[in-house]
Protein backbone atom coordinates (compact mmCIF):
# COMPACT_ATOMS: atom_id res chain seq x y z
CA UNK A 1 0.00 0.00 0.00
CA UNK A 2 1.30 3.52 -0.89
CA UNK A 3 1.69 5.93 0.89
CA UNK A 4 -0.59 9.22 -0.21
CA UNK A 5 1.40 12.41 0.09
CA UNK A 6 -0.24 15.12 2.79
CA UNK A 7 -1.69 18.05 1.80
CA UNK A 8 1.07 20.47 3.14
CA UNK A 9 -0.16 22.57 6.27
CA UNK A 10 -1.81 26.07 5.55
CA UNK A 11 0.95 28.91 6.46
CA UNK A 12 0.67 30.02 10.27
CA UNK A 13 -1.57 32.98 10.44
CA UNK A 14 0.27 36.29 10.95
CA UNK A 15 0.25 36.76 14.67
CA UNK A 16 -1.75 39.58 16.10
CA UNK A 17 0.60 42.39 16.98
CA UNK A 18 -0.12 42.36 20.84
CA UNK A 19 -0.35 46.70 20.90
CA UNK A 20 -1.02 49.15 17.83
CA UNK A 21 -0.74 52.77 18.92
CA UNK A 22 -0.80 55.68 16.69
CA UNK A 23 -1.86 59.31 16.89
CA UNK A 24 -3.48 62.46 14.84
CA UNK A 25 -1.31 65.65 15.35
CA UNK A 26 -2.68 69.37 14.71
CA UNK A 27 -0.72 72.13 14.64
CA UNK A 28 -2.52 74.88 14.13
CA UNK A 29 -4.28 73.95 17.68
CA UNK A 30 -0.72 75.94 18.89
CA UNK A 31 -2.28 79.29 17.55
CA UNK A 32 -5.32 79.74 19.74
CA UNK A 33 -3.07 78.28 22.42
CA UNK A 34 -0.84 81.05 22.45
CA UNK A 35 -3.92 83.41 22.27
CA UNK A 36 -4.98 82.21 25.71
CA UNK A 37 -1.32 82.72 27.12
CA UNK A 38 -1.62 86.08 25.85
CA UNK A 39 -5.06 86.30 27.94
CA UNK A 40 -3.17 85.35 30.43
CA UNK A 41 -0.34 87.48 30.59
CA UNK A 42 -2.79 90.43 29.75
CA UNK A 43 -4.20 89.44 33.10
CA UNK A 44 -1.48 89.24 35.11
CA UNK A 45 -0.02 92.46 34.01
CA UNK A 46 -3.59 94.21 34.98
CA UNK A 47 -3.10 92.83 38.13
CA UNK A 48 0.35 93.88 38.66
CA UNK A 49 1.11 96.79 37.07
CA UNK A 50 -1.97 98.95 37.07
CA UNK A 51 -3.24 101.22 39.75
CA UNK A 52 -6.10 99.41 42.25
CA UNK A 53 -7.20 102.45 43.72
CA UNK A 54 -9.55 103.76 40.99
CA UNK A 55 -12.31 101.48 40.47
CA UNK A 56 -10.98 97.92 42.08
CA UNK A 57 -14.12 95.88 40.88
CA UNK A 58 -13.88 96.94 37.26
CA UNK A 59 -9.94 96.47 37.40
CA UNK A 60 -10.73 92.80 39.25
CA UNK A 61 -13.36 91.65 37.01
CA UNK A 62 -10.68 92.48 34.02
CA UNK A 63 -7.97 90.71 35.73
CA UNK A 64 -10.11 87.55 36.24
CA UNK A 65 -12.15 87.46 33.00
CA UNK A 66 -8.43 87.67 31.23
CA UNK A 67 -7.24 84.65 33.50
CA UNK A 68 -10.36 82.79 33.51
CA UNK A 69 -10.69 83.16 29.51
CA UNK A 70 -6.89 82.51 28.96
CA UNK A 71 -6.87 79.42 31.40
CA UNK A 72 -10.19 78.37 29.21
CA UNK A 73 -9.05 78.77 25.69
CA UNK A 74 -5.50 77.26 26.65
CA UNK A 75 -6.70 74.29 28.32
CA UNK A 76 -9.04 73.76 25.40
CA UNK A 77 -6.47 73.90 22.42
CA UNK A 78 -3.48 72.06 24.16
CA UNK A 79 -5.40 69.35 25.77
CA UNK A 80 -6.65 68.77 21.50
CA UNK A 81 -3.20 69.69 19.85
CA UNK A 82 -2.80 65.58 19.37
CA UNK A 83 -4.18 62.37 19.94
CA UNK A 84 -2.53 59.33 21.00
CA UNK A 85 -4.89 56.21 20.50
CA UNK A 86 -3.78 52.70 21.51
CA UNK A 87 -5.29 49.29 20.86
CA UNK A 88 -4.03 46.12 22.50
CA UNK A 89 -6.04 42.57 23.42
CA UNK A 90 -8.40 44.03 26.28
CA UNK A 91 -9.40 48.34 24.68
CA UNK A 92 -9.39 50.55 22.59
CA UNK A 93 -7.90 53.64 24.31
CA UNK A 94 -7.81 57.36 23.22
CA UNK A 95 -5.64 59.96 25.32
CA UNK A 96 -6.38 63.55 24.17
CA UNK A 97 -3.07 66.44 24.58
CA UNK A 98 -0.14 66.14 26.77
CA UNK A 99 -1.76 65.71 29.83
CA UNK A 100 -3.97 62.29 28.44
CA UNK A 101 -6.70 64.02 29.23
CA UNK A 102 -9.49 63.86 28.67
CA UNK A 103 -9.48 59.80 28.10
CA UNK A 104 -11.94 57.58 26.72
CA UNK A 105 -11.09 53.27 27.37
CA UNK A 106 -13.15 51.43 25.67
CA UNK A 107 -13.29 47.59 26.65
CA UNK A 108 -13.05 45.37 23.40
CA UNK A 109 -15.89 43.37 24.82
CA UNK A 110 -18.52 46.16 24.24
CA UNK A 111 -16.84 46.48 20.45
CA UNK A 112 -19.04 44.69 17.54
CA UNK A 113 -16.89 46.20 14.92
CA UNK A 114 -14.58 48.87 13.21
CA UNK A 115 -14.30 50.93 10.23
CA UNK A 116 -12.00 53.19 8.22
CA UNK A 117 -13.95 57.05 7.56
CA UNK A 118 -11.54 58.30 5.00
CA UNK A 119 -13.37 62.15 5.33
CA UNK A 120 -13.94 63.23 9.49
CA UNK A 121 -14.33 66.73 9.43
CA UNK A 122 -14.52 69.30 12.26
CA UNK A 123 -17.71 70.77 10.38
CA UNK A 124 -19.25 67.46 11.02
CA UNK A 125 -19.20 67.13 14.82
CA UNK A 126 -19.13 70.93 15.38
CA UNK A 127 -15.77 72.03 15.72
CA UNK A 128 -12.17 70.37 16.99
CA UNK A 129 -12.24 68.50 20.50
CA UNK A 130 -14.68 65.36 22.48
CA UNK A 131 -17.65 66.11 20.59
CA UNK A 132 -21.27 64.77 21.17
CA UNK A 133 -23.79 64.51 17.82
CA UNK A 134 -27.15 62.80 18.82
CA UNK A 135 -27.57 60.16 16.01
CA UNK A 136 -23.80 60.61 15.09
CA UNK A 137 -22.37 59.38 18.41
CA UNK A 138 -19.10 60.31 19.98
CA UNK A 139 -15.92 61.53 18.67
CA UNK A 140 -12.47 63.17 19.82
CA UNK A 141 -12.01 65.78 16.11
CA UNK A 142 -8.11 66.83 16.12
CA UNK A 143 -7.71 67.66 12.57
CA UNK A 144 -9.23 66.82 9.22
CA UNK A 145 -9.12 63.53 7.23
CA UNK A 146 -8.89 59.49 8.03
CA UNK A 147 -10.03 58.22 11.15
CA UNK A 148 -11.89 55.12 12.51
CA UNK A 149 -15.51 54.30 13.86
CA UNK A 150 -15.79 51.79 16.30
CA UNK A 151 -19.25 50.54 16.67
CA UNK A 152 -20.37 49.60 20.52
CA UNK A 153 -22.80 46.29 21.10
CA UNK A 154 -25.76 49.28 22.07
CA UNK A 155 -25.55 50.57 18.45
CA UNK A 156 -23.81 53.84 19.51
CA UNK A 157 -20.48 54.53 17.52
CA UNK A 158 -17.15 56.40 18.93
CA UNK A 159 -15.37 58.23 16.24
CA UNK A 160 -11.70 59.79 16.52
CA UNK A 161 -8.61 61.06 13.97
CA UNK A 162 -5.77 59.28 13.53
CA UNK A 163 -3.00 58.75 10.96
CA UNK A 164 -3.32 54.82 9.16
CA UNK A 165 -6.78 54.23 10.17
CA UNK A 166 -6.73 51.13 7.98
CA UNK A 167 -3.65 50.19 10.86
CA UNK A 168 -5.66 50.54 13.56
CA UNK A 169 -8.99 49.15 12.06
CA UNK A 170 -7.50 45.78 11.27
CA UNK A 171 -5.75 45.69 15.03
CA UNK A 172 -9.11 46.11 16.56
CA UNK A 173 -10.50 43.44 13.79
CA UNK A 174 -7.65 40.90 14.53
CA UNK A 175 -8.18 41.54 18.47
CA UNK A 176 -12.04 40.73 17.99
CA UNK A 177 -11.94 37.68 16.32
CA UNK A 178 -11.05 34.89 18.39
CA UNK A 179 -8.01 32.91 18.05
CA UNK A 180 -7.85 29.72 16.14
CA UNK A 181 -8.00 26.71 17.62
CA UNK A 182 -4.73 24.11 17.42
CA UNK A 183 -5.69 21.82 15.17
CA UNK A 184 -5.64 18.15 16.51
CA UNK A 185 -3.14 15.81 14.60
Amino acid sequence: MRDLPHEPAPPPAEPVPPVWTGRATNRAQWLPALAGAAFVALGVQLALRSSWTSGVAALLMAVVGCVAVGLLVLYGTVAFVHVAVRVDSDAVEVRCGHLGLPRRRIPLSHVVGAHVDPGVTPRHWGGWGYRWRPGKGTAVIVRRGEGIVVTLGDGRTFTVTVDDAEAAVRAIRDHLTPPPLPSAA
